[in-house]
């Protein structure tokens, strides 16, 4: 488990590199886009798809499994620049939103 979670940290650490190496324009354009418009998607996605069965709240779990196979699915198969783009952002926003109300709460 504790490896899950470490690679799954990993993972997400390489998608923001990605995403902030199309945003500074590091490379060529096409790179650029590669990176931040696809690459950081898949990784995201596989990065849900690690975090969901660690969900301690198990009925969030099939809901992550979705919004990781939109990131991923969406990063493949959806052509740049199509409406249908938008559909990988709100997987993305599922699996944050998932991540941030899955946190325990601690009481002092």
């Amino acid at each position: 488990m504790r490896n899950q979670q470490s690679t799954q940290g990993i993972l997400s650490i390489i998608a923001l590199v990605c995403l902030a190496a199309g945003w500074f324009n590091f490379f060529s354009p096409e790179i650029n886009n590669l990176l931040s418009r696809k690459v950081f998607y898949v990784l995201i996605g596989i990065s849900f798809f690690l975090q969901a069965p660690l969900l301690s709240n198990k009925n969030f779990v099939y809901a992550m499994y979705a919004a990781a196979a939109i990131c991923v699915l969406g990063g493949l198969f959806i052509p740049l620049g199509t409406k249908l783009e938008s559909i990988k952002t709100i997987g993305l926003l599922g699996g944050i939103i998932l991540s941030i109300v899955n946190r325990p709460t601690y009481r002092q």
